[in-house]
């Protein structure tokens, strides 16, 4: 989901005759549901799949901060500024997480925040929209952490243990964000016409944005296959998302908002929502870094790199210093 287009290094698994016999050793541990650990023989490109999406995902988190970030100050209230303070924090802090076990596999995190700044990684495109009101934050809190929710709860029993491990905590902070933002939109939806018809708004303007965040159609995704039998990923694009709106068309309705779907209708005979699919053009030209703000998301972060240059020298130098105290130390 925050890594929506990911290279497995095949379209298709291999057949069990075509496998290696560390391959097949490797696919056993998989179908019987073993973690794989760092330190574990692992294909290289189960390893490259997973450093891209482990990456695509950190970055997710951390860019995931500036669409929020400039409405800590604008908060309406200092209970409202406290709350998206604490959730601002929490994206940095899931950042850490994804980027610390990306390294496990043998890449340092400021290899991936070069990748990143050189534009040969990604971030999730729903982050490349604008934050224009306050209602928006309701919005990004109920529906980006809500489908964020929906895929990372899988990714709990993804077969990469770090990675695993690292979704348990983050699950339970992103469950936080998706109260606060409904919580948000609750607040607006019950108030004045003026407050409702802002968070209708907002509804209308994320509701497709957040349904690409589960990446492109299945049948446009041709190395799903591949992640799925490595259990990297759990469910496919078009699974996830039809459950994002089967979960999500109910609560709307309890706010009295409407979905902005003319088409979206119970289907009594599937068991589920049959709903309008985004417009896939928008989805790719967005992935592709002409959304609305993928230029200031862009420089914003490289920014931040840049100004930042002094610490880590400081730090790679405090660190030179300590070694060589240490080296005397144990030569004295």
């Amino acid at each position: 989901m925050y890594a929506q287009v990911i290279d497995s290094g095949g379209k298709q698994p291999k057949r069990p005759d075509d496998l290696s016999a560390e391959e097949k050793a490797f696919m056993q541990r998989i179908d019987a549901n073993e973690k794989i650990e760092p330190k574990d023989w692992m294909p290289e490109g189960y390893r490259r799949t997973l450093i891209r999406q482990i990456g695509q995902h950190a970055h997710s988190e951390v860019v995931g901060q500036l669409p929020e970030g400039n409405w800590i100050t604008r908060a309406p209230t200092l209970e409202r500024k406290a709350i998206l303070l604490a959730k601002v924090q929490d994206e940095a802090g899931h950042g850490l997480y994804l980027y610390c076990a990306a390294e496990t596999l043998g890449v340092s995190r400021d290899d991936l925040i070069q990748r990143l700044l050189a534009g040969d990684m990604k971030y999730s495109s729903i982050f490349n929209y604008p934050t224009l009101n306050w209602a928006d934050i309701g919005a990004v809190g109920w529906l980006v952490d809500g489908a964020a929710i929906m895929n990372q709860v899988a990714l709990q029993r993804t077969s990469y243990g770090p990675y695993s491990r690292a979704m348990v905590r983050i699950c339970k902070e992103e469950s936080f964000h998706q109260r606060q933002g409904y919580d948000i939109m609750m607040k607006m939806a019950q108030g004045t016409p003026e407050q409702k018809a802002m968070a209708q708004d907002a509804l209308n303007r994320f509701w497709y944005p957040s349904l690409m965040m589960f990446g492109p159609p299945d049948s446009d995704s041709v190395h799903t296959a591949q992640s799925m039998a490595w259990k990297i990923k759990i469910n496919t694009n078009d699974e996830l998302r039809q459950r994002f709106v089967d979960q999500t068309v109910p609560q709307a309705e309890y706010l009295g908002l409407t979905i902005p779907d003319d088409n979206l209708r119970w289907n009594d005979e599937r068991g589920e929502y049959d709903f309008t699919q985004p417009d896939w053009e928008e989805f790719w030209q967005v992935i592709n870094g002409y959304g609305p703000c993928n230029r200031e998301r862009m420089d914003a972060r490289i920014k931040a790199w840049d100004d930042g240059a002094w610490f880590r020298e400081a730090l790679a130098e405090h660190g030179k210093k300590r070694a060589q105290r240490q080296a005397k130390a144990v030569n004295a």
